[in-house]
């Protein structure tokens, strides 16, 4: 990795990978419903998919499958963007650590 690595890079580069092999959320848009896609841990089934914009989230699996009509259920606090930006806030910690050089 080069020394000057931004956040977008990391994210683009992690998204180059299959989704399965993902360590980073990302963005999926269908039928005008945006959701953040959390990966899997190691002890997960399926991945979650968070509405972007609302505390909703569903399986991946059924997002995959369905697109819009897959079944969202409420999430008590955390919605897509909020995934998102526990993730780039530990990046950017990480960058600013060194642990990206």
């Amino acid at each position: 990795m080069p020394a000057n690595i931004d956040i977008d890079q990391i994210f683009r580069e992690d998204s180059a990978t299959p989704p399965s092999e993902r360590s980073l959320p990302w963005e999926e848009t269908r039928d005008g419903i945006t959701v953040v896609v959390e990966p899997k841990p190691h002890w997960a089934d399926d991945m979650r998919a968070f509405r972007l914009d609302m505390r909703q989230y569903c399986r991946y699996a059924d997002w995959t499958a369905q697109g819009n009509d897959a079944r969202f259920y409420d999430h008590i606090d955390t919605c897509g963007d909020d995934v998102m930006m526990k993730a780039q806030a530990m990046i950017a910690r990480e960058i600013a650590d060194g642990l990206w050089d």
